[in-house]
């Protein structure tokens, strides 16, 4: 059996970080994506969801330095789990999506 672990996401950049490793640059950012649905009583409902995404910098990245709060991009990539110890001593466990392809998208007017 083909095992695949993919995930396709198109939001809303919320905080960014960019820092130099080496000779290389990565990207931290949060996005929003949001669903929209309506109740049985027809009142619409927009539910966020906030994805942490990695990216580093190469073959197909954009320049890093254009992806600034509110910049709509779309990402491919693969989604990661990791467990650490917070420092009150209690074990988290966070997902973050590792970008292999990302870009900038224009805002539709």
């Amino acid at each position: 059996m083909e095992q695949l672990n993919r995930i396709e996401l198109r939001g809303n950049v919320g905080s960014v970080r960019i820092s130099t490793v080496g000779t290389s640059q990565m990207a931290r950012f949060s996005l929003a994506t949001n669903f929209m649905y309506k109740t049985k009583e027809g009142e619409a409902v927009v539910e966020t969801t906030w994805h942490n995404v990695v990216a580093w910098s190469g073959k197909g990245m954009p320049d890093f330095n254009r992806i600034g709060k509110g910049s709509p991009v779309y990402v491919c990539g693969r989604l990661k789990s990791s467990k650490y110890t917070a420092g009150d001593g209690t074990e988290r466990q966070i997902y973050e999506v590792i970008a292999n392809r990302l870009s900038i998208e224009s805002d539709p007017e």
